[in-house]
């Protein structure tokens, strides 16, 4: 029974494609070690040695986990397909792609990040996780340093899901890749405020059917960190201005009107 059994495992096992069972092996494993490796105290505890003043120390183990972003997202995942499947440029998600339909999209969705995103910072609970880094609430200059920094990590999160994990898989899984992409990038939003967690299932899904119909993952970086550079950015003036509400008055109020 054994000998069968394991007989019929292996010539199931013959039948996945090679590079469709690296990368979704592979993904995983490069979040769990971007959650180890990037750990922002040993961050901090690399750059501790350059005597910078206390704030900026902060501000490096952020710089930290941006960086390992970037390298266990981009750079490795790039290499992969690269350098061990030999896939071109464009197979990978890194061709120019539909350049002016994507921009058109991200032309339209723009204002509809900004009105929600202005929603969404008047909860207490989203000012009390934006920005992320608290002290760039407080410093301008340490709050345009952290969202430059920020980019970095834009670059390796979209690359890991909607580059490596949706056109590493899509020759085998088809449209479904969209959707497999979508799962882990949802459940690692689990701990966020609930109306964002919920949210980042439709949105993982929108940014993967996007950056599928585009032909490459670039979109998805300027769409999901100006998303949050506003959310960071209303939640900051209203910490700084007090303003509450919805409406024209806590507009005004919150940049100084």
């Amino acid at each position: 029974m054994l000998r069968r059994e394991l007989r019929a495992f292996l010539d199931a096992a013959k039948t996945l494609d090679r590079q469709t069972v690296v990368v979704l092996t592979l993904a995983p494993m490069l979040a769990i070690l971007q959650y180890h490796l990037g750990d922002r105290s040993l961050g901090a505890q690399v750059v501790e040695r350059w005597g910078l003043a206390p704030e900026w120390e902060g501000l490096m183990g952020w710089g930290w986990w941006f960086g390992m972003q970037g390298v266990l997202g981009f750079l490795i995942p790039v290499a992969v397909l690269k350098l061990g499947f030999r896939q071109p440029w464009s197979a990978m998600g890194l061709g120019a792609g539909d350049i002016r339909f994507a921009g058109t999209l991200a032309l339209l969705y723009l204002p509809l990040v900004a009105v929600g995103t202005w929603v969404l910072s008047a909860r207490p609970d989203f000012q009390a996780n934006y920005p992320h880094y608290g002290p760039a609430a407080q410093d301008w200059e340490l709050f345009w340093a952290y969202q430059a920094l920020f980019l970095f990590y834009w670059m390796g999160w979209e690359y890991l899901w909607r580059g490596f994990t949706l056109f590493g898989t899509r020759h085998a899984l088809g449209f479904w890749a969209v959707f497999v992409q979508m799962i882990p990038f949802a459940v690692m939003h689990a701990s966020k405020p609930w109306p964002e967690a919920l949210l980042s299932v439709v949105g993982g899904v929108a940014l993967g059917a996007l950056c599928w119909r585009a032909g490459a993952f670039w979109i998805a970086v300027p769409i999901h960190s100006a998303q949050m550079l506003l959310l960071d950015l209303f939640c900051t003036l209203r910490i700084r201005t007090g303003a509450t509400g919805y409406g024209l008055s806590a507009l005004l109020k919150a940049f100084g009107g």
